[in-house]
């Protein structure tokens, strides 16, 4: 059942959990991706995709699912965590993810997996979930994220500013104002220039500013984590290279192909005042795909660590333990 609003939240992550199988995936073209397993072997099969793009898989994303009932792989995307060439932006886009979705699931030798992402990881679901309907049995979405150019103005040009006013003011304040007028792609030139203080410098504010974003109230610790360039620099020169080219996806596509997996059982967990990715999203996902349930939290933002927003994914997770393709 979806979780209540405004309430002490019951469900809380599972317990800490080592993988008990990791490795290196070469998808050609020079990339490798870093994997695990966790889980119980054999147990139903799912696959967690993390946002970004640019961003990378945590130990606390082990913990969403019940361990005795679900065998979870995990990745890092092209050029994130410990995926090799690090924050690569060539050869790196959505359909080439999705393939490489595909072969990890063939690496596994599973007929079909359960598909879970949230912001990014929700459009990419939807992305995988389209191209391969067959080989996906349910769809746990967090944060919706569709790549429409609104949704990409309300965070780069005009909305999610008038929010966090003066975090905006600090995430433009790096670029001149000649070059206001397109912020990613002044982001972009930096990140990719070829001076290293020039790029750190982009880096650490790209990924400031969409940290500031992803919670309801202030998270220090996470801004600090946001800071790190381990973090930063992935980060910020993937999901601008992935901003400045449309997410490698036709306008609107995402939407106009839902018929292709209306049939997938699907929970969408969404955070009522998600700045980062507004429920508009969600409902339009909703509208589009009316068998699916949207879960609103109308005590959260966007982030995966908050306590409503974890309450509704362990919770959607326990309600699939015992479905079936």
């Amino acid at each position: 059942m979806p979780p209540s609003n405004m309430q002490s939240y019951e469900r809380t992550l599972y317990p800490e959990i080592e993988p008990y199988q990791t490795g290196m995936l070469d998808v050609g073209e020079g990339h490798s991706l870093y994997w695990e397993r966790c889980g119980t072997p054999g147990a139903k099969p799912a696959v967690f995709l993390h946002g970004g793009p640019g961003g990378g898989m945590s130990p606390s994303h082990r913990r969403q699912w019940n361990p005795d009932r679900y065998d979870v792989l995990l990745f890092d995307q092209r050029g994130c965590g410990k995926s090799t060439p690090f924050a690569e932006i060539e050869n790196n886009d959505t359909q080439r993810i999705v393939e490489d979705i595909e072969a990890l699931r063939k690496m596994c030798s599973h007929d079909a997996w359960q598909v879970f992402g949230g912001s990014w990881g929700a459009t990419l679901s939807l992305a995988y979930a389209q191209a391969y309907p067959e080989r996906t049995t349910e769809l746990i979405l967090r944060g919706v994220f569709l790549a429409r150019q609104q949704e990409k103005g309300w965070l780069y040009r005009f909305g999610a500013s008038e929010i966090m006013a003066e975090q905006w003011d600090n995430f433009t304040g790096l670029i001149p104002e000649s070059e206001r007028d397109d912020l990613v792609k002044a982001y972009y030139a930096r990140l990719t220039s070829e001076d290293e203080q020039t790029r750190l410098d982009a880096a650490r504010e790209w990924s400031l500013w969409e940290g500031t974003v992803a919670t309801l109230l202030p998270n220090e610790g996470l801004l600090e984590e946001f800071a790190d360039p381990s973090k930063a620099v992935p980060f910020a020169r993937i999901c601008a290279r992935f901003f400045l080219e449309d997410f490698f996806l036709e306008e609107g596509q995402l939407l106009a192909n839902m018929d292709r997996i209306k049939h997938i059982p699907g929970i969408i967990v969404q955070g009522r005042h998600d700045i980062c990715t507004p429920p508009a999203a969600a409902w339009a996902l909703k509208k589009a795909w009316p068998e699916a349930q949207l879960w609103m939290v109308h005590d959260a933002g966007h982030s995966a660590s908050e306590p409503g927003i974890i309450d509704g994914l362990v919770r959607a997770t326990d309600a699939f333990a015992e479905h079936s393709a």
